[in-house]
């Protein structure tokens, strides 16, 4: 989490070459601003940095200083390096009450051992590469870059995350609730009139199966997450639950549970996406959840994300934190991940009994990606199946306002984790744009970032305008409101489908339903 000022910047070199890193510098204080120092390391760890740092301030002043990193799994150490010589800088002593206004700089030399990192193909490790190292990370992307509070509960969530993994009578219990509850397994079903739609005048083309997510309860794939979740915090004692939500889904899914298990639940919702999901809204209070709204930022899902880590920061004793999407510091991304893989396992399944085979092509919108990470993780090591995921493009990816971060984002960290991210030659975030509030978010989940870099997932974008237009082709068709974040997937069969063989099976991840999103339908389309 970083809270950034204006024009106050860090540049680390790594071994002659700078690397610019803005999201890396976090303010505890207004007066006395503690700049903590994180080095991404890909590939091997630096047993010392020797570290030169520079600051413009009203009174300038220079440190040196070198920082030995004895532990190997912390890329950062914590305290003030005049007292003793380890991250972060403390400007205290030179600056006073006085803030940085100008960049300032940090060279560091390296010397270095090797450690082991996720490989970079699917070929280095077929098996492995599925899940990130032992530093949270799927390749360069992924990690912790959190403060030093945060270190001990994200390694409490990691150690009691792999525990119930092997945990037979809570994966019974999970199982139990996934069924009478939930309302597994979602049905896998052939959109026969959508289908013919896309036949071509000889009468060929592909057959579009939907994997029917939206008939969970509560009306998405969010629940899997959630209910998962929500029984690792009771085994962790946890008796407050906060959560952030865009489109309201996951919001609902997590007072859902709380509601079922008697717990505390507070959601961040940013304003606008407030005022854009009222229904949601009001659902939520309903299950006796308070929602908290985000007036900061953009006032949408990035600006509740980051509300809620600092909600957690400060209420670790008693609070877990929902994290509804891929994204994240690690354990998140895996751990979230893993509890929608059910999606994919049941797909394949499903798959063998309707037709014999696997899918052909898999396609799903990505916003932070938690749908699509769960129907694509099943299938990546089946280097016969695509994977496709679909961003928005808002008014269009030449417009400034969207949210097709793989398409249009540069590398760097948000809200806890290295990732393709949108952000303007400063490094600071632009504001993204797009009709779903679900997809209106500037990042996106690390393993997404690392299947895009290896080129084992594909990605493309949709506009509002296209995304639109599903919503309204679906309900015609087959009886179906999509919720516009699947509306956006639906959408790109529009390019796809005159492409494919005849008779290729694509399954669509029909995330959620579009109840929630008929107040924003009424606003753009006319039937």
């Amino acid at each position: 989490m970083s809270i950034k000022r204006p024009s106050s910047y860090l540049y680390i070199g790594i071994d002659g070459s700078p690397i610019y890193f803005p999201y890396l510098i976090t303010f505890f204080s207004n007066f006395f601003p503690i700049f903590i120092i994180k080095i991404p390391i890909i590939g091997k760890f630096p047993k010392k940095i020797i570290c030169h740092v520079t600051s413009n301030m009203a009174a300038t002043a220079t440190c040196n200083a070198t920082f030995r990193l004895g532990n190997p799994l912390s890329s950062s150490s914590s305290s003030s390096v005049y007292s003793s010589n380890k991250l972060p800088v403390n400007f205290r002593k030179f600056a006073l009450q006085t803030s940085p206004v100008k960049s300032f700089s940090v060279s560091c030399t390296l010397t270095r051992k090797p450690v082991p990192a996720a490989p970079v193909s699917m070929d280095s490790d077929p098996n492995g590469w599925r899940r990130p190292d032992s530093f949270g990370r799927f390749g360069k992307f992924g990690g912790k870059y959190v403060p030093e509070t945060l270190m001990s509960a994200l390694s409490e969530l990691d150690a009691a995350f792999h525990s119930l993994s092997k945990d037979e009578k809570f994966q019974e219990e999970l199982a139990g609730i996934l069924e009478d509850y939930v309302g597994r397994e979602s049905p896998l079903y052939f959109a026969e009139r959508l289908s013919e739609h896309y036949k071509r005048p000889n009468g060929e083309g592909p057959d579009i199966y939907l994997k029917r997510e939206d008939l969970n309860h509560t009306g998405s794939h969010k629940i899997n997450n959630a209910v998962a979740q929500a029984l690792l915090a009771k085994r962790l004692g946890k008796k407050r639950i906060i959560a952030e939500t865009g489109a309201g889904q996951h919001g609902v899914a997590t007072a859902t549970v709380c509601a079922r298990f008697g717990l505390q639940c507070i959601i961040y919702m940013g304003a606008q996406d407030m005022e854009r999901q009222p229904l949601n809204v009001f659902r939520i209070r309903l299950l006796g959840a308070e929602v908290r709204a985000v007036h900061s930022g953009t006032a949408t899902l990035k600006d509740a994300t980051s509300e809620a880590i600092r909600d957690l920061v400060t209420n670790l004793e008693t609070t877990h934190y929902i994290l509804g999407s891929v994204a994240g510091p690690h354990p998140y991304p895996m751990m979230v991940r893993d509890f929608h893989a059910v999606i994919g396992k049941e797909t394949r399944k499903q798959a063998l009994e309707k037709w014999g085979g696997k899918p052909d092509v898999l396609v799903a919108c990505v916003g932070g990606g938690s749908n699509a990470m769960g129907l694509f993780h099943e299938f990546v090591n089946d280097k016969d199946v695509r994977l496709i995921g679909v961003e928005a493009a808002g008014f269009g990816l030449d417009s400034g306002k969207h949210a097709a971060t793989l398409t249009k984002g540069e590398v760097g960290v948000l809200h806890g984790a290295m990732s393709y991210l949108l952000q303007d030659e400063d490094g600071q975030i632009i504001e993204p744009h797009s009709i779903s509030a679900g997809l209106d978010y500037p990042g996106v989940g690390p393993e997404h970032s690392f299947l895009k870099d290896v080129g084992r997932a594909e990605y493309h974008s949709v506009t509002d305008e296209e995304a639109l237009e599903a919503f309204k082709k679906l309900s015609r068709l087959e009886g179906i409101f999509p919720a516009l974040e699947t509306s956006h997937a639906l959408a790109y069969l529009e390019k796809l489908c005159p492409t494919l063989p005849n008779g290729t099976k694509v399954v669509v991840n029909c995330s959620g339903r579009g109840d929630k999103d008929v107040e924003t339908v009424i606003k753009h389309l006319r039937v």
